[in-house]
């Protein structure tokens, strides 16, 4: 073999290696991931189990407690009812509790002391009222006034204010284990991104250069006069070959990393077609070419082959297009948010404002309905999470009807905003409302330009935020986005 061949042979099994690494790498990863992300789910719903069955044994003590002073003040029967239905339930809570926490748990060993605490604090309130249906009101009344009843009520309150306190950090720090992990992950899979679009080019460059060679080769064969016939059939013997190694490690790399690759996939097929056509014209050796051989070489020389060179530049530049996508959502990721004061309403007339035109110039309107919230967020982050929705509702607006955009902000309790964007657009079919968020995913007729990563941007920008996005969308009358985030993002940035 020679050793352009030799080479050729051992630059592209490099790159067919390094490109199996990264791929086994990327899924090594990914599983790594699911099964953290699996133990952190297990152990935040643990310890909210703790934390409301722990909950609900305080407030079933309290209700007990509270029917006892109703009987005790006034002696009315209708009083024992929620201390009869809290007795009943108090057990079953306090077993329950001891159930679910983990054996090696560092609240187990409080579970003994609470449980005694428990039966004593049941212990005095049926004491007390035994006392008062036996007519020693006075008596039971001395009784609670000694304060014993609520010194075990303090107790067994401390006890389970410890408890929820411990699962509080528990959760807390699992969520931010979990939190590392997603960041380590995001960067490891940018890291094989950029690695696998090296090795690709890598792929490219080798065989561009190993075409270079054949093509030098075949010159000077075309050079060598009938004489040197002996020559002759060597070369070409090693252009066979050669161009018979350039098909089948082509294919190998081509299969084996297709996922970076699908975009030229079709090069290969018209390299292949033109590649036939100048064979038989270049080593025809003396034969008689038909005039559509000859004119099959001249168009793959002059049509096909600068079309496959031009399909491989638009796929690159495609490539290029969805990697600068996805560090696109990274860096946006990655800013720093700058929470300021600002009015809501401003900020969505300002953003409506940069694509009236567009939406009036077809008899389209745009409503707008905000009141006087003042929100303390990253203004930069809302106005890209606003512009994108208002392009949407733009892009895929119904082609029978003007389009109508309403905004309607308001306040969602205390400390939550939210925003619905609603269109008379197309509509989105129910089993995408989930999926159009998803990176490099769309759905529906697909006849503008567009790589499917603007709503997965949102969701990301919404996310930073703290906040969320859902939809509500019907094919054939339009769609409903309704955004929800805290009216104070430096609680969260200071959290």
């Amino acid at each position: 073999m020679p050793a352009t061949n030799r080479n050729f042979v051992r630059s592209s099994l490099v790159m067919l290696g390094l490109g199996c690494l990264l791929l086994l790498g990327l899924i090594g990863s990914s599983l790594w991931m699911v099964d953290k992300t699996r133990t952190t789910f297990n152990a935040v719903v643990t310890e909210q189990a703790i934390r409301r069955t722990s909950a609900d044994l305080m407030q079933t003590l309290t209700n007990a407690e509270t029917g006892q002073r109703g009987f005790l003040l006034t002696l009315d029967t209708a009083y024992l009812t929620p201390y009869k239905e809290a007795i009943k339930e108090v057990s079953a809570q306090m077993e329950a509790l001891i159930a679910i926490t983990p054996p090696q748990d560092e609240r187990k060993a409080e579970m003994t002391g609470l449980k005694n605490l428990v039966h004593a604090k049941l212990e005095e309130l049926a004491k007390t009222i035994v006392m008062a249906n036996n007519g020693e009101v006075a008596d039971a009344l001395t009784e609670v006034r000694s304060g014993y009843g609520k010194k075990l009520m303090d107790q067994n309150r401390a006890i389970l204010d410890h408890i929820r306190d411990i699962s509080d950090r528990k959760m807390n720090e699992a969520i931010t284990r979990q939190l590392a992990v997603n960041t380590m992950l995001t960067w490891f899979g940018l890291g094989v991104a950029l690695a696998i679009l090296a090795v690709v080019g890598g792929a490219i460059l080798i065989v561009l250069d190993h075409v270079k060679d054949l093509s030098r080769a075949r010159r000077e064969v075309e050079d060598l006069n009938q004489g040197l016939e002996e020559r002759v059939q060597e070369r070409t013997e090693d252009l066979i070959q050669a161009n018979q190694e350039i098909q089948r490690f082509a294919y190998i790399i081509t299969h084996d990393l297709r996922a970076p690759l699908v975009n030229i996939m079709g090069f290969t097929a018209e390299l292949e077609t033109a590649l036939k056509a100048l064979q038989t014209y270049v080593l025809a050796d003396g034969k008689d070419l038909s005039p559509q051989d000859i004119e099959d070489a001249r168009l793959a020389a002059a049509e096909d082959l600068p079309e496959a060179i031009d399909f491989i530049r638009s796929s690159t530049r495609k490539m290029d297009g969805l990697i600068n996508a996805i560090l696109k959502i990274s860096r946006d990721g990655r800013r720093q948010l700058k929470p300021e004061p600002f009015e809501l309403k401003e900020a969505i007339e300002a953003t409506a404002a940069s694509v009236h035109h567009q939406i009036s110039d077809n008899g389209g309107e745009t409503l707008i309905e905000a009141g006087d919230l003042t929100i303390i967020s990253d203004r930069l982050s809302l106005e890209q999470i606003l512009g994108n929705l208002f392009d949407n509702a733009i892009k895929y607006k119904s082609h029978d009807r003007p389009l109508q955009l309403g905004v309607t902000a308001t306040a969602e309790g205390r400390h939550f905003v939210r925003i619905e964007i609603a269109d008379n657009g197309r509509g989105i079919a129910k089993e995408d409302h989930e999926r159009i968020f998803e990176l490099f995913r769309r759905s529906g007729q697909q006849n503008q330009v567009g790589e499917g990563i603007g709503l997965a941007h949102v969701r990301s920008l919404v996310r930073n935020l703290g906040g969320e996005i859902t939809v509500r969308s019907e094919l054939g009358v339009g769609s409903t986005f309704i955004l929800r985030f805290p009216r104070d993002l430096s609680k969260l940035v200071r959290s």
